[in-house]
Formats: structure tokens, C-alpha cells, sequence
């Protein structure tokens, strides 16, 4: 598969904090949820490939591009939403539009005036006038009103209603129907990510965790539930991250067929989510 987006040994390095070797591909025609807790870097590592800022080591590829060297060409594809100070506060849905029109080749007016209807963004408010809510609305505009081929995507639904995020999800659907497109979805709302993942890729203290398959990943892990004590300290070993409750015990095993030769009844083995696997990953 032809990939539409390549990160290699991607390296950054702040005062308290490193992005640290991170590597991951994305194939033409997939959708790819970047999941980790507040902090991890994975705002950092969507502004590294928009060239916001420095690397210190490591390969971005978009397109097959170098993303420094072809910087102005990449941009031209890429949808960037990213609601939190994206725009001026003093421009207007109708400014922006305006500028928009200069920025990108394949701009429509026509597309991003059917959005602004859509989504009830007044086109004369001032951005800094307007809900957290209603700019990140504004920045899904943006980016699906010229045609591009990689949307990247930081907390895209935060801030939206349930029916707003619903329609918001059901357009990205609608914008992978074309194979040669691809999103990158950094997230906290994991559950936005059960309906659209194709690929997860987990960052935690700025080093990948896992970056596989969703479908793999769900398949491969199962999550025990058993009352306290029942768990043998020779069996721990067999989980990947144990942790106890007010109800009892709750672990992450990839052993599952060992688990219930061991334990019979005595446990529960449920098909996890992607909560699940991120909560007991990044805890172990």
C-alpha cells in the first residue's frame, strides 16, 4: 500500500519534555486515531508535520514528499483543524473565506458558504466573539472546503454537541470514500474513534506505545474482570497491566484462552475498547 503520510525517528526536544524517536506510517484511503493522555505530544508531534515547528532529528514524508523541502506544495493538501487559536480574533468567517481563497488552489466558495450555513457560523462575528464551540466548527470549514487529501486533525469534536459531532464524524466518513485520502484524528474522545479508526497509534511521555491495526489491537487484547485475591502472583506475568477497584479487579491480558484454562467461570474475559487498551498501556 502506497502511503500518504511517513514519520521516521521523529525527535523534538523542549526544556521538560522530548518527543523521542516516534515512527509510524499512514496508507493512502485510512483513517488513524492518535490517542494518548493530555501531554503525551501528540499535538506536538501534528504541529512537527505542519512544520510549526522544529524537529531536532527524524524524516516527515507527505505524499511522498519531504514536508520541509515542499512545505508550500504539502500545505496546499492538507486540512489542518485545530480549533485553539487558529485564527485572528479579529477576522471573520468572511475574512477568512477571502483568505482561504488566496492561500489554497482548489478553493470553493461555494463548498465553505454551505458549511458556514450548516454549522450557523454568522459569517460578520469575529472569531474572538465566538464559542470554543463555533471556531472549531469554523476550522472543520476550512479544511474540507479545499479539497484536500490528508485532513489533520487535533480535538476536532471538543467543544461540539452530540448531534454536531455526529454530523461531524458522518462527513469525514464521507470524505474517505475517496481511496487516496487519509486523516490522522488526535483524540481524547476514544469513542469517536470506535465509529471511523482504521489504525491507532498510541504516544504516551512523548514515545509510541503502539501503532497498529484497530482491529488487530481489539482482537489481540482482552480485558478480566474477577473479584480481589483471585488473580495468582505466578499468573502476573500473563496480563499486561492489573489494577484493582471498588468492584474488584479489572486487567489487560493478550493470554486469553490461558485465563479462562486457569480460571475457568471464576472470570469474566470482555472484548475491550479503545479506552480500555489506552487506560491500561499507558498505566503499566
Amino acid at each position: 500500500m502506497e502511503n500518504i503520510l511517513e514519520i521516521n525517528d521523529l525527535t523534538r526536544k523542549f526544556k521538560h519534555f522530548e518527543l523521542k524517536n516516534i515512527s509510524f506510517k499512514l496508507p493512502k484511503g485510512f483513517v488513524m486515531g492518535l490517542i494518548g493522555p493530555n501531554g503525551a505530544g501528540k499535538t506536538t508531534t501534528l504541529k512537527l508535520i505542519m512544520n510549526f515547528m522544529c524537529k531536532n532529528d527524524g524524516e516527515i514524508k507527505v505524499f511522498g514528499l519531504d514536508n520541509i523541502e515542499n512545505e508550500r506544495e504539502i500545505k496546499d493538501k492538507i486540512g489542518f483543524i485545530y480549533g485553539e487559536g487558529m485564527f485572528n480574533p479579529y477576522d471573520t468567517a468572511k475574512s477568512i473565506g477571502k483568505t482561504a481563497k488566496m492561500l489554497y488552489s482548489s478553493w470553493e466558495q461555494e463548498k465553505y458558504s454551505n458549511y458556514l450555513t450548516k454549522f450557523n457560523i454568522p459569517q460578520k462575528t469575529k472569531v474572538g466573539e465566538m464559542s470554543k464551540g463555533t471556531q472549531m466548527k469554523l476550522s472543520i470549514a476550512v479544511a474540507l472546503s479545499h479539497n484536500a487529501e490528508l485532513l489533520l486533525m487535533d480535538e476536532p469534536t471538543a467543544g461540539l454537541d452530540p448531534i454536531s459531532r455526529r454530523e461531524f464524524l458522518d462527513m469525514i466518513y464521507d470524505f474517505m470514500q475517496d481511496e487516496n485520502k487519509g486523516v490522522i484524528f488526535s483524540t481524547h474522545i476514544t469513542s469517536d474513534l470506535e465509529r471511523i479508526a482504521d489504525y491507532l497509534t498510541c504516544i504516551n511521555n512523548g514515545e509510541i506505545v503502539f501503532s497498529e491495526s484497530r482491529d488487530v489491537i481489539l482482537e489481540k487484547y482482552g480485558v478480566v474482570k474477577c473479584r480481589k485475591g483471585l488473580l495468582k502472583e505466578e499468573h502476573r506475568e500473563l496480563f499486561v497491566d492489573i489494577q484493582e477497584n471498588r468492584f474488584g479487579v479489572e486487567a489487560l491480558t493478550t493470554n486469553k484462552e490461558l485465563i479462562r484454562e486457569f480460571y475457568g467461570e471464576d472470570v469474566v474475559i470482555d472484548e475491550p475498547s479503545i479506552e480500555d487498551v489506552m487506560c491500561h498501556m499507558v498505566k503499566k
